[in-house]
């Protein structure tokens, strides 16, 4: 009997063991610094939706408008994203507050315009956080299209200081 224990705590501490030094899912390591910093929008995919469906991107202008675009995020929360600017956008910086949910692994962002607090404003943007490591981060937005999951898919590049 008694060595029937000490193997079955045997047992028990191996799985401990084994299972402290599994690979963690892609919630482990994200957290709000590894999306804080400098990113530039480099290019905007489609998966399950044609191009040509997709009128505007964030009811702001055309996913094209986006393409080049800066996106600041601040540790705080606090950020911008400067729409560069062509013959068929205008240039625009519009603030917004983010935040991570490392629970469903999402990016949210909420647009603030002047006088708005971020806790006043009710309505934003939830993203799924595909990527976020070292100075790739893509984002997935989903769009209803037909009854199978669509996306815009964002992919940035960390910003050089």
């Amino acid at each position: 009997m008694k060595r029937i224990l000490v193997i079955a705590a045997i047992l028990c501490s191996s799985l401990m063991v084994l299972q402290g030094c599994s690979p963690k899912g892609a919630t482990a390591g994200l957290k709000r610094g590894n999306v804080s910093g400098t990113w530039v929008l480099n290019d905007i995919t489609f998966d399950g939706v044609p191009a040509a469906n997709v009128k505007s991107l964030f009811n702001e202008a055309s996913y094209k408008c986006f393409i080049g675009s800066t996106w600041k995020l601040t540790n705080s929360g606090n950020g911008t994203y400067l729409l560069p600017g062509t013959t068929d956008c205008p240039t625009k910086t519009q603030s917004i507050f983010w935040s991570v949910s490392t629970a469903d692994q999402t990016f949210q962002f909420k647009k603030l315009y002047e006088g708005d607090k971020a806790k006043n404003v009710t309505e934003g943007y939830r993203l799924i956080l595909s990527q976020a490591t070292g100075d790739n981060l893509v984002l997935k937005s989903p769009v209803d299209y037909g009854k199978n999951p669509a996306y815009i898919i964002m992919n940035f590049t960390k910003a050089m200081k």
